[in-house]
């Protein structure tokens, strides 16, 4: 088996992922989160809040998977949403379009034309209606719908952020790649407003010594290598093109590590011309090594410019823009159009008063077309009509229609190649040990208790202790069930980081040794002491030699 056969089944085994509809056969592009992966997931998207929302002062919100077809009309996704896919004429499978296919690789048939499909799940909203609905494909467009209430929460400053956490639904022609491609799955999305002529990040500097692995578009067409970089060299170089897209490349790259990932596997690789896609100015993607598929994406961040506000003002008929002020105001002098009100008064007669509202709503390069429309009515204009004036105006700031930078991450992905970049096997004492080595703060159990035996008051002191951690909110198992180090082994395999032994000594003593999963080191501590050792072993508050009496 390669790793990921191996990591598959191991996943599989121990309750972090399995495929959906099992009984039934299965159906490619759904998969369960077992008891384990739901708590790996959660733990991961708590961190992601963490970085976004609490440090990075990103309020959340959230909107409805099912959004009305308007939206993506709006938005480009009913046009452009598309992949190219050929179908089989003999097996009738179909296949997503690649360059280097010739025969149908079910069955070794000959292909038919190739078409664009939609991957949009499209539906129809209430009974009988002939509204139609789609599953959103991300979570950005509801965020961008909202703009002028969130606007509004911001108190109408730039730059602002908007994070958002949920499912989105993609009708993948043929996903072959087990958990990394999926019809149902979860991301988790950032929408910074920002006003373009103002692309610098406040907080550059906290990351502009981070070193980064690059794989720019022109390096793709060369020579194939990656950059070894710290930000600042890059942006200075315009190899990253404006400081708020590299400060958000590092924030990705800081939460990638801090959750477990290998930073040797990490790079940032920048769309092509010809892959772009068509709301963006430009697109990199963290992508993450793996076993079997290479090198692939995990979290994508876009300068998506103004493109989805303007769509959206123009479909919807709502202001999108946001009125920035000046540091002081200035003045400026204008030549604007007077009615000339008698000469309306003789031409126009009864129309004169709706003659003159609409002149007065004319700027100089409407009034040089030659016509104004009243009512039905077109009406020649002639100079006759107007004074011109040259006016004096005091400017307090301008409107702006802002700018937008996504970082989008694809939370089951993470989920997958975290589980493989921290999957190890050794052997001890003759013996395969499988061990995740995913840091404390993931790890879906963070503890277990184990009674040496199941009596002798050993299990009454060891239920104790999983009660008191519980009650300081650890999730903890507690297991009894065969000898101590098949039991070791067991939480070994699924990243528990510590086991807390009940042995004889504890009844005489009420110390217990807490044994580190990576190093198989053991320490005694107090009973009483367990859930604040715990506690700071988890958050890598103390090394877990000194955290108690090495044995």
């Amino acid at each position: 088996m390669d790793k990921y056969e191996k990591v598959i089944e191991l996943a599989k085994r121990r309750g972090f992922l399995w495929p959906s509809f099992e009984i039934y056969g299965s159906t490619a592009g759904f998969w369960d989160f077992g008891p384990l992966g739901t708590a790996l997931k959660r733990r991961i998207k708590e961190i992601w809040i963490d970085f976004h929302v609490i440090r990075g002062g990103f309020y959340e919100i959230e909107t409805p998977t099912m959004c009305i077809e308007d939206v993506f009309v709006a938005s480009g996704h009913v046009n452009n949403f598309a992949d190219l896919m050929v179908e089989c004429k003999k097996c009738g499978e179909a296949f997503k379009v690649d360059s280097a296919m010739e025969k149908c690789p079910e069955c070794g048939g000959s292909l038919g034309e190739v078409c664009a499909f939609n991957l949009m799940f499209k539906t129809s909203i209430g009974p009988g209606s002939k509204r139609i609905g789609y599953l959103r494909p991300e979570t950005a467009q509801g965020m961008f719908v909202d703009f002028h209430r969130l606007l509004r929460f911001y108190r109408d400053r730039l730059p602002f952020g908007v994070a958002q956490i949920g499912k989105v639904y993609r009708n993948e022609i043929s996903p072959r790649q087990g958990t990394l491609r999926l019809r149902e799955f979860t991301i988790a999305e950032v929408e910074i407003f920002i006003d373009p002529r103002k692309t610098e990040h406040p907080n550059f500097e906290d990351v502009k010594n981070v070193v980064l692995q690059l794989y720019p578009a022109k390096e793709q067409l060369s020579d194939g290598k990656t950059l070894k970089l710290s930000l600042k060299d890059a942006v200075e170089k315009g190899i990253i093109k404006q400081q708020f897209v590299g400060y958000h490349i590092a924030q990705i790259q800081l939460f990638l590590l801090e959750i477990g990932f290998s930073q040797e596997k990490i790079r940032f690789r920048q769309h092509k011309n010809d892959e772009i896609a068509h709301y963006a100015i430009d697109c990199w993607d963290a992508e993450a090594l793996t076993d079997r598929f290479g090198w692939i994406e995990i979290v994508g961040i876009a300068n998506r410019g103004d493109y989805d506000l303007k769509a959206h003002a123009k479909h919807s008929q709502n202001e999108m823009t946001v009125f920035v002020p000046y540091d002081k105001p200035i003045t400026r002098e204008r030549m604007v159009i007077k009615p000339n009100m008698r000469a309306i008064g003789r031409k126009f007669k009864d129309n004169a008063a709706k003659v003159t509202e609409a002149l007065r709503t004319l700027s100089l390069d409407q009034f040089e077309e030659g016509t104004i429309r009243v009512g039905d009515e077109v009406i020649p204009l002639t100079k006759d009509l107007v004074k011109y004036e040259l006016v004096s105006e005091e400017i307090s700031g301008e409107r702006v229609l802002p700018h937008v930078i996504e970082p989008s991450y694809g939370i089951d992905r993470i989920v997958y190649v975290l589980l493989e970049h921290s999957f190890d096997e050794e052997e001890v004492e003759g013996e395969r040990r499988v061990v995740l080595r995913l840091p404390p703060n993931i790890a879906p159990i963070q503890g277990v208790v184990l009674p040496l035996l199941s009596r002798d008051g050993l299990d009454k002191k060891g239920r104790w202790v999983e009660r008191s951690l519980r009650k300081n909110g650890f999730l903890v198992d507690y297991d009894e069930s065969g000898t101590i180090g098949r039991r070791y082994r067991r939480h070994d395999e699924i990243g528990t980081p510590f086991a807390i032994t009940i042995d004889h000594q504890t009844l005489d003593d009420d110390t217990v040794t807490i044994r580190d999963r990576d190093s198989m080191k053991q320490i005694r501590v107090l009973i009483g002491d367990v859930p604040s050792v715990m506690g700071e072993l988890i958050a890598g508050g103390v090394i877990f030699e000194k955290a108690g009496t090495l044995i």
